[in-house]
């Protein structure tokens, strides 16, 4: 009895072993195939390029104002800062920037600190070998500081240079980064994108008839598309420049170049 249960638990062994190796083998060969098919597929392919430009004047010009201040308490230092970014505010509003377009990016309150050396004459008991004067150093606060700065988006470009006077004439000691930018640059990128393929299908057709290739239906489009970067001139103004207006510079916004590159990739017939 044992020698018949013995020899059927190996043929039941024998044909799991037997399963599982045939299990293996089908997905080796399926992997293979796939490669193969892939490979092949890869040999049968052709990938073609073209380059749409088009240039842009920017739309807007964003620039950065700010007015920092230094008090000896929090409580002055906030009135005196917030005060005056209520005037600067209020002169943007009336020159028509829209509320939407003025946005706070930095309110930043910090201690000013000053250094201190204060001489201390030794005790012999506690400092037998010292000779002369010591001196005790650290630091104190003096002050606070309080930065708030507000970005802001001008629409009209004649008012670019009243924006800057009439904000240093309210307070604004920190005027930087002004930037010019397409608000919307996809209506040009589809303009851009068409030429693109328009070139790669170009391109295409001219490798076909150099090459004698018969091209197929295109299998595959990657496109890549590089964003117009806001080109910037900075400029800073000394805090003692606050009380007096800053002349009313001439604005050049120039134009932005956008760029898409299509790839197609075609079968090759």
């Amino acid at each position: 009895m044992e020698e018949q249960t013995r020899k059927l638990l190996d043929k039941t062994f024998m044909l799991a072993a037997i399963l599982v190796v045939g299990v293996l083998v089908f997905f080796v060969g399926q992997i293979i195939l796939q490669n193969k098919s892939i490979s092949l597929q890869n040999q049968n392919q052709i990938t073609v390029s073209g380059v749409g430009k088009i240039y842009a004047k920017p739309d807007v010009a964003i620039t950065s104002l700010g007015v920092t201040t230094t008090a000896a308490t929090v409580a002055d230092v906030t009135k005196t800062n917030t005060d005056k970014m209520n005037a600067v505010i209020s002169a943007l509003k009336a020159l028509k920037i829209d509320e939407k377009d003025i946005q706070t990016t930095n309110y930043n309150l910090t201690p000013v600190y000053e250094n201190y050396s204060v001489p201390v004459v030794p005790v012999p008991m506690m400092y037998p070998t010292a000779s002369g004067s010591m001196v005790r150093t650290g630091t104190t606060v003096t002050g606070y500081r309080l930065e708030q700065d507000v970005q802001v988006k001008i629409r009209d470009f004649t008012k670019v240079g009243d924006v800057i006077s009439q904000a240093t004439a309210k307070g604004a000691n920190v005027v930087s980064d002004l930037q010019f930018t397409i608000d919307n640059p996809e209506q040009f990128k589809e303009q851009a994108r068409t030429q693109a393929i328009a070139q790669a299908k170009s391109n295409a057709q001219k490798l076909s008839k150099d090459s004698g290739v018969n091209l197929g239906k295109i299998i595959n489009v990657y496109e890549n598309y590089v964003y117009p970067m806001a080109y910037s001139s900075n400029a800073k103004l000394s805090m003692s420049a606050a009380p007096e207006a800053a002349p009313v510079p001439t604005i050049q916004p120039g134009q932005q170049e956008i760029d898409v590159t299509i790839n197609l990739t075609y079968q090759v017939r």
